[in-house]
């Protein structure tokens, strides 16, 4: 319950900030005010030496949140993702939050397994290992199943976690309510929706089916992609606190020499590993969020592996084009198009000037294309383009937050397997090949089909809710009446719409 028993929670919560010099980073990060500074660190200050103190060797803010358990530091990762919300510097922090705790027993990993699954972990195991990694939510274990050999990684959810995340949630809102109540100017910075952002990512992974089901889509979505594979789910030995999965063998993406052990290329690897990425967003919508060195493995063949799918990004068709349009409008240093498409797609309110905008992405985009090739950095013009778009008054749209901010990680894993790759030329072909089959008369027609098949679909139930809607109408002028003529007139419309779409359509492919 989000009532003032989470106080105490939260005044130790603020003395491990302090204690860890945390608090001084987080109040700069958020620009507080001098009043909301001073009543923080006051409030704070008498309960210091409750404060977990946390492991000196880390930065002030991973330290604290480290210090303070799994939901806050599943909290600094998410918000690595919001360099909105905490600012570039604190988010680059955040980045490098160690997912890694203490592993719980074995014992308590087959009780869980042996609760959810039904069957004793030795019936369905031939062998089962010590944890093999173990993250804020669950750990894995390496696995061989009795009935076919095969060896299996099954992730386990840690015992308790649940309520754990929900009493800290709890926590979470009463804070931002407090912080919205008596600082009104971080109102712009929408804390609500940020913790109610947190919770929707972290209920999803504390449903294992749901990450099962991610997998899934995922593996469908990328069958045909060359130089890339999945585990696949073992759906019969997976719930909602258990996940099992084919064991993945091969090579971290993040240690070279054992890449250049292997004989890998690491310029191919490099090129293929942002252009999957690319792909994935633009083709599909669908795109692995968490794409770091830690989630990628390399095959003996030389594919790309990745797994742990418990954050995934998910972005429309519409938002797709947009996005390609604008990455597109940068190969092209076309600013004034870049300009346009946001004000189309209604990022950038319409009483600002475009011209003055495009103006200003030029200011964004020429610095980087003077440098040499092999230093241009898509994250960072996407980053420049945020502080832009930001002061024209673009409101923040999460989704786009994430893609960002995933574009940045793949970037630097790309970099880190060769430092000289050209991002431009890497990513070209892939947004000018989404541009060629999404924008254009192809697509255009395959939309107006759709319409038509929408149409198609709703075509006996138009005439009703055309007249439902004049009924209404009517009724707010007080003068509702049925009568024939809305019934014909919802028929006349409905076939008219209809058999416009056909009829463009058909010309289009006569």
């Amino acid at each position: 319950m989000r009532g003032p028993h989470n106080i105490w929670r939260l005044i130790r919560t603020g003395a491990t900030f302090e204690r860890t010099g945390a608090m001084g980073v987080v109040l700069d990060a958020f620009d507080a005010p001098k009043m909301v500074r001073i009543a923080f660190r006051t409030l704070v200050w008498p309960f210091k030496w409750t404060g977990i103190e946390g492991d000196p060797s880390m930065p002030p803010a991973p330290r604290a949140l480290s210090a303070l358990g799994p939901a806050y530091i599943k909290f600094g990762q998410i918000l690595s993702t919001r360099p909105d919300v905490v600012g570039q510097d604190l988010a680059n922090q955040l980045r490098v939050l160690q997912d890694k705790l203490p592993p719980f027993g074995i014992e308590q990993a087959e009780r869980q397994i042996e609760a959810e699954l039904g069957v004793p972990v030795s019936e369905i195991f031939s062998e089962f290992s010590a944890p093999v990694a173990a993250a804020s939510i669950a750990q894995v274990h390496k696995a061989r199943r009795a009935d076919t050999g095969e060896t299996v990684a099954v992730k386990v959810l840690r015992p308790g976690i649940e309520r754990a995340f929900r009493t800290d949630i709890d926590a979470f809102y009463f804070a931002a309510d407090m912080i919205e109540t008596l600082a009104p100017a971080a109102r712009r910075l929408r804390p609500r929706d940020v913790i109610s952002h947190f919770e929707s990512v972290v209920m999803g992974e504390l449903d294992l089916r749901l990450e099962s089901a991610a997998a899934s889509e995922y593996a469908a979505n990328t069958a045909d992609d060359d130089g890339f594979e999945l585990p696949s789910v073992v759906w019969g030995l997976s719930g909602r606190r258990v996940m099992t999965m084919s064991w993945a063998e091969g090579a971290p993406l993040g240690d070279n020499a054992a890449l250049d052990a292997a004989g890998h290329d690491r310029e191919r690897l490099s090129e293929r590993v942002l252009q999957l990425f690319l792909n994935h967003a633009l083709r599909d919508g669908f795109f692995h969020a968490d794409m770091h060195q830690g989630n990628l493995k390399v095959a003996p063949n030389g594919n790309i592996i990745a797994y742990d799918f418990g954050i995934m990004g998910h972005i429309d068709e519409y938002t797709r084009r947009v996005y390609a349009e604008i990455l597109y409008g940068f190969i092209r240093r076309d600013y004034k198009r870049v300009a346009e498409v946001h004000f189309e797609a209604g990022y950038v309110p319409a009483d600002r000037d475009v011209d003055e905008f495009a103006r200003a992405l030029r200011a964004v985009g020429e610095p980087i294309f003077g440098m040499d090739a092999t230093r241009i950095s898509m994250a960072r013009l996407l980053s420049y383009l945020f502080e832009v778009t930001e002061r024209f008054g673009m409101q923040t749209r999460t989704e786009l937050i994430l893609l960002q901010r995933t574009m940045v990680v793949v970037e630097g894993v790309a970099r880190s397997l060769n430092p000289r790759m050209n991002i431009w030329n890497t990513a070209k072909p892939v947004v000018e090949d989404y541009i060629k089959t999404s924008i254009g008369p192809r697509a255009a027609l395959r939309d107006l089909v759709q319409t038509a098949q929408v149409l198609g679909r709703f075509g006996p139930r138009l005439p009703g809710l055309v007249e439902a809607a004049l009924i209404r109408q009517s009724e707010g002028d007080g003068t509702a009446k049925r009568s024939p003529w809305r019934v014909r007139l919802g028929w006349g419309g409905a076939g008219a719409a209809l058999g416009a779409a056909l009829m463009l359509v058909w010309h289009t492919f006569a």
